[in-house]
């Protein structure tokens, strides 16, 4: 399942993600790269060091938590401490892979999270860039995403996908993993549209008797399913 939310920051937050991270040192985009995907990937990102990451960790998952679209659509349990990447010049590309099941926390000696859902927010205009599509592989075939800044794209982190080369300025974001409470991707996908189904019957009928009986079942699917520890 592919969700995207417009507008996940505030122009005022974006602007703020912005002055930071122009004031921020770029290392190698390896540190978070497995075997497989260290191949692939050709990018840079914020070190753990990084004077300004934890103010922007801050931001991001701030509006995270605000956003009911990303809670229905992750379900999210833990979320790990989000990074930050650029494409351009020579260090513009990412080819296909898939992301790492288990992501240590460094923040937590031993700690790890276990990747069911990956997200990408978009901190660059699209117009300020060339190619850096976000390029993901389901069971229809491939998906390019390219949003405008502010944007929030998720997906299951089982998927293969890719970034296009940028030929053409620079692509900034902001990258992330999610531990769901439901770990199962046709689960969510069955609870997402079930719950986007009940916030358009809310709004053409109200809480009428049906609509409360479909959101029990809602309920007890999610409690049937869902994983709190």
């Amino acid at each position: 399942m592919l969700v995207t939310i417009d507008n996940l920051l505030a122009a005022e937050e974006l602007a703020h993600a912005r002055d930071l991270l122009a004031r921020s040192r770029w290392d190698s985009g390896l540190a978070t790269a497995g075997p497989q995907a260290a191949e692939a990937k050709n990018n840079e990102q914020l070190a753990e060091s990084a004077e300004h990451l934890p103010a922007l960790r801050r931001l991001v998952l701030d509006a995270l938590a605000r956003s009911a679209t990303f809670f229905t659509a992750a379900l999210p349990l833990k979320i790990l401490p989000p990074h930050f990447n650029r494409y351009a010049g020579a260090r513009n590309t990412y080819g296909y892979h898939t992301d790492c099941a288990m992501r240590r926390v460094e923040q937590q000696p031993g700690a790890y999270v276990r990747a069911d859902v990956s997200a990408t927010l978009f901190l660059s205009d699209p117009e300020d860039y060339d190619g850096g599509v976000l390029t993901i592989e389901d069971s229809f075939g491939a998906h390019g995403v390219k949003l405008a800044a502010g944007s929030l794209v998720v997906y299951p982190s089982s998927s293969i996908h890719a970034v296009t080369p940028v030929t053409r300025g620079e692509r900034v974001a902001c990258f992330m993993f999610i531990q769901s409470m439901v770990r199962d991707a046709g689960q969510r996908r069955l609870l997402y549209d079930m719950d986007m189904a009940l916030l358009q019957l809310r709004e053409l009928h109200g809480e009428t008797d049906p609509v409360v009986r479909l959101t029990g079942a809602y309920h007890n699917l999610l409690r049937r399913w869902a994983e709190t520890g």
